[in-house]
């Protein structure tokens, strides 16, 4: 599932301010990056259930985890966690309250990202 209401996709700001803003609000980025990418997770538990909300990005001048590189964000989703096999974004249904708290969290992260 795909926030695009939100408007954070093509945003571009600084790697460091990107990631003070997600991390303090519980957004981690952990080994998801490489020099010219970044994903940065929330992870959400729901009666057994696991629920990523991504927000990736990507270098456009610079490389990550450079403080002054400059990402671009793309599109926020919401996919759910299969084990082995990963995290799907399409062809799930996922619970209003859980799209209810990823949207109030990506408006937090907007706001955070403004007030910057």
């Amino acid at each position: 599932m795909k926030f695009e209401h939100i408007e954070l996709a093509d945003k571009e700001i600084k790697f460091e301010t990107l990631r003070y803003a997600a991390e303090s609000i519980g957004f981690i980025h952990a080994g998801q990056w490489d020099y010219s990418r970044v994903t940065f997770d929330y992870k959400i538990v729901n009666q057994g259930d696991i629920y990523y909300l991504r927000l990736p990005a990507y270098a456009i001048k610079g490389d990550i985890p450079k403080d002054d590189t400059i990402v671009k964000l793309m599109t926020p989703m919401l996919g759910k966690h299969y084990y082995p096999h990963g995290v799907e974004y399409e062809g799930e249904t996922f619970p209003e309250s859980i799209v209810n708290k990823c949207n109030k969290k990506l408006e937090l992260l907007k706001t955070t990202l403004e007030s910057k």
